[in-house]
């Protein structure tokens, strides 16, 4: 969409806002549904953050198939919601929120909790015995590649291998109170880093090749964990695996049922540098100009939305419309001012606004109340993110 052509519709706007461009978004649903191939796809809640979105895409993407979440409180208020096949991405200790999914049979059908420790298992044990009801687990792999002197992936699971596996298997014989449903494997370093990074010839290069290895030892670790769980007579409703960066390969495993897919949706600009995929923008956010230091620079109020994870200057916003922009190196985005250089084409003035993408997906909604949802240059319904109805689950 055109500068213009933006501020026309948001003329009137206080600002900062964001905004979601809902012809985007159509578009990359349907890039990512034929990136799948009919895979089935479970939707990550975190790279979301707005339960409206999340409608959406379960109404309109091919093949959806329930959520990831990332907490359990987070689980809990999305079943009440009426969302169902809900799986937690990540293990919980919280011991409050894990009886009231066990004390619901509403709660405990529809939630999947996420294990790869013993001590995982026996504390959904013990709570779901007293409630007298089962606990549906799903059990993550870890699926880093330890190659010689390079540990290619993220510190996850603790369940390295099919002999891990089964060694929590044997441990867990006794409890009764639960249900193996899936088995999970993120492979985060094939999903989750680019390789076509501009200005990065040689570490591009490195990164290919490190994923074609790991693409192939990743394919065989899960489907060793998937024969031991055979063996053992266990039959999953669902084997979970991948990330927007991965279809491609995640899809040619025969084993795997579903891919998991946030941060595609909204395309947050670290998700740009891939080379086996290309997803326009939809999401972004804006803010106003309110001083001009210099003839070239310009400051625009607030802006300071910095990605988690290791702190580099790719995780900083990524200046989007009037072409032109570029943060300054000393500065960057700043907590209640973000001064930039502009050498565009566009006259910019005093009460101007200026256009941003954030480095990752979700976290942008962590920052505002609302999005704006546009259509056919204008604006078609204001809905709250997670933080505009007052959920802050992390």
């Amino acid at each position: 969409m055109e500068y213009l052509v933006l501020t026309s519709i948001f003329k009137t706007q206080k600002a900062p806002f964001a905004y979601l461009d809902l012809q985007i978004l159509d578009e990359n649903i349907a890039t990512i549904a034929k990136r799948a191939k009919g895979k089935n796809i479970r939707i990550a809640t975190k790279s979301i953050r707005c339960r409206y979105v999340l409608s959406y895409l379960l109404e309109n993407l091919p093949h959806s198939f329930g959520l990831m979440a990332f907490t359990i409180d987070e689980a809990l208020w999305l079943s009440d919601l009426g969302f169902t096949n809900i799986l937690i991405g990540y293990p919980t200790y919280e011991i409050e929120a894990i009886t009231k999914v066990f004390s619901n049979p509403k709660h405990s059908e529809s939630i999947c909790f996420m294990v790869d420790k013993l001590e995982h298992v026996e504390l959904l044990h013990e709570i779901a015995s007293k409630n007298q009801t089962k606990a549906n687990l799903c059990i993550d792999i870890d699926m880093s590649s330890n190659f010689p002197g390079i540990y290619f992936g993220v510190y996850r699971s603790s369940l390295k291998n099919e002999k891990d596996l089964k060694s929590l298997l044997r441990s867990s014989t006794s409890f009764t109170a639960i249900k193996w449903k899936g088995l999970m494997g993120y492979e985060a370093q094939i999903a989750g880093v680019g390789d076509s990074v501009p200005g990065a010839t040689l570490m591009n290069k490195i990164s290919a090749l490190l994923k074609r290895k790991s693409i192939k030892e990743v394919a065989l670790r899960r489907a060793a964990c998937l024969k031991v769980l055979s063996e053992n007579g266990i039959h999953l409703d669902f084997v979970n695996g991948g990330g927007t960066g991965s279809i491609e390969s995640t899809i040619e495993e025969k084993g795997v049922t579903e891919i998991t897919v946030g941060s595609g949706f909204y395309q947050s600009h670290l998700f740009d540098n891939y080379s086996n995929f290309k997803h326009k923008p939809a999401l972004f956010y804006a803010l106003r100009i309110v001083r001009k230091p210099t003839d070239t620079i310009f400051t625009a109020l607030g802006g300071g939305y910095i990605a988690s994870g290791a702190t580099d200057p790719n995780k900083q916003p990524q200046p989007y419309l009037p072409k032109g922009m570029k943060l300054i190196k000393n500065e960057g985005a700043g907590e209640v001012q973000t001064p930039f250089v502009y050498h565009g084409k566009q006259p910019l003035k005093l009460g101007d606004l200026v256009f941003f993408r954030h480095a990752k997906a979700g976290e942008l909604c962590e920052r505002f109340n609302e999005i704006i949802l546009v259509r056919d240059n204008k604006i078609e319904q204001i809905v709250p993110t997670y933080r505009g109805e007052q959920k802050c689950f992390l």
